[in-house]
Order: structure tokens, then C-alpha cells, then sequence
């Protein structure tokens, strides 16, 4: 790609290097971020066809939408982990740079990153930032940590579907969510957490305690049994009596 390679050479590339003070929250977020970051170097590892859209950090952890050559499954995730445990051993140094945006888009559009372009036609600034590690350049604001060896205690959860920006009328992308935290004790007692509510999960409860079950043609409108009328029955008189109490 020789406009690609041009555009490559004119990048003046800096060691990402964030303050050495940082709250633990924001530590953990620039953790989950870079860790998005190697999981779509991963990805495209596997897919290098893939068009990546975003990969934020979220509350606990991260995720990332992209288009993929074929629909992933679970089974595909512990693969891409491994391929991310090999990329975070290296230990790789994040960089990052400015560059035109004129140019940023020439450069994603030699890419063949449509997602990219479009985040690009909506940035308002004549400059906009890229990072890197390894080979992998993407288009982000940031912030990032300095080398991605911090991001080991990382474990991916599951994959679902996702609307590019959130509208049914645009194309279905493809989303793995994730979670990183600081160390790995940390990262075991969140999976704990993450088990223990699916063993509370009230869906998962009401079949087991008979209390109530859905059917298809009445998706999330549950059909009470004797049991579970029973229970939310007396719910509700619980409900009206401490209301006639308050007053």
C-alpha cells in the first residue's frame, strides 16, 4: 500500500508515558483500554481482514466492535486470550502521535477501515491522535499506559452483537467484552463475583424453584405457576401494608 507507507513515514512516534501518580481508577482505566487495544491486535492476528469500529473501557472492564470475516462463538475466545497473553509477555511500549486528519483519513481509507472513516468525517479538530504497539496503529483519544505488560490480569467473557453506533438501520458489528484489573487477585475475585450472580440470577431461580417459565411466543413476560403467584402475592400484601404504615 503505497499511500499507506507514505503516510506511515510522515508519523513521528512518542513513548506514551502516563503520570506517575495516578488514582487507582484511573490506573484501571487505562488498563481496560489498552487492553482493548491488544485484544483487536489479537483479533487481527486471527482476522486481518477485520474492520474495527471502537474498544472503550467500561465499568469493570472493556469491549470492542468490530466486523469479522464470520460470525465469532465462545469457543473462539480462549484462543484470542492466548494470542493476547502471548502479545502482553512481549511487553510491548505504547506510542503515540498526531497527525492531520486529512491524513488519518487517507491513511484508514488505505486501510480499508470504513468505522474508522466515519469516527474521522466527525472529529471537528485538524489533528487527531493514533497509538501503537507492535505494528497494530489505531485511531484513539486515549489515555493508555506506557507498556502493555501491565495489562496481564486479563480475562475475555463473552461476545454479543452490536449496531454500529447503536442503530438497527446500520450494519450488525461484532462485540467481545473483557476484563482487566491490576493484579490477578483482583481478576479472580471479580470471576468469583461474575459467578456468584449467575447462580442468583432470578431467571435461572424461578425455573429451578418452579416459581414461574416463559415461552416464545411471549418473550420476558413470565407465566406464573401456583408457587411463584403465591410468592408475589404475598410480595404485594408486604407492599401495601408497609405503604398503609408510612402513611
Amino acid at each position: 500500500m503505497p499511500v499507506a507507507d507514505d503516510i506511515l513515514q510522515e508519523i513521528r512516534w512518542e513513548p506514551n508515558q502516563p503520570p506517575a501518580d495516578l488514582p487507582r481508577q484511573e490506573r484501571l482505566r487505562r488498563i481496560r483500554h489498552s487492553a482493548s487495544h491488544l485484544m483487536a491486535q489479537a483479533v487481527r492476528e486471527v482476522f486481518p481482514e477485520a474492520k474495527l469500529a471502537i474498544g472503550p473501557p467500561i465499568e469493570n472492564g472493556f469491549y470492542y466492535d468490530m466486523e469479522l470475516p464470520r460470525p465469532l462463538r465462545e469457543e473462539d475466545l480462549p484462543d484470542l486470550e492466548k494470542r493476547m497473553a502471548r502479545i502482553i509477555a512481549r511487553d510491548p511500549q505504547l506510542f503515540r502521535a498526531q497527525l492531520p486528519r486529512a491524513r488519518a483519513m487517507d491513511l484508514f481509507r488505505a486501510w480499508q477501515q470504513p468505522y474508522k472513516l466515519e469516527l474521522l468525517a466527525g472529529i471537528g479538530d485538524d489533528q487527531v491522535s493514533l497509538y501503537k504497539q507492535d505494528r497494530f496503529i489505531d485511531l484513539c483519544a486515549g489515555p493508555h499506559v506506557a507498556q502493555g505488560g501491565v495489562c496481564g490480569h486479563v480475562k475475555l467473557l463473552s461476545v454479543a452483537g452490536a449496531y454500529w453506533r447503536g442503530d438497527e438501520h446500520n450494519p450488525m458489528l461484532q462485540r467481545i467484552y473483557g476484563t482487566a484489573w491490576e493484579t490477578d487477585a483482583e481478576l479472580a475475585e471479580y470471576l468469583q463475583f461474575l459467578e456468584d450472580a449467575k447462580a442468583r440470577d432470578h431467571r435461572k431461580l424461578g425455573l429451578q424453584l418452579d416459581l414461574f417459565s416463559f415461552h416464545p411466543w411471549s418473550a420476558g413476560c413470565p407465566f406464573w405457576h401456583p408457587r411463584g403467584l403465591t410468592v408475589r402475592e404475598e410480595l404485594r400484601r408486604l407492599w401495601r401494608e408497609t405503604h398503609k404504615k408510612a402513611g
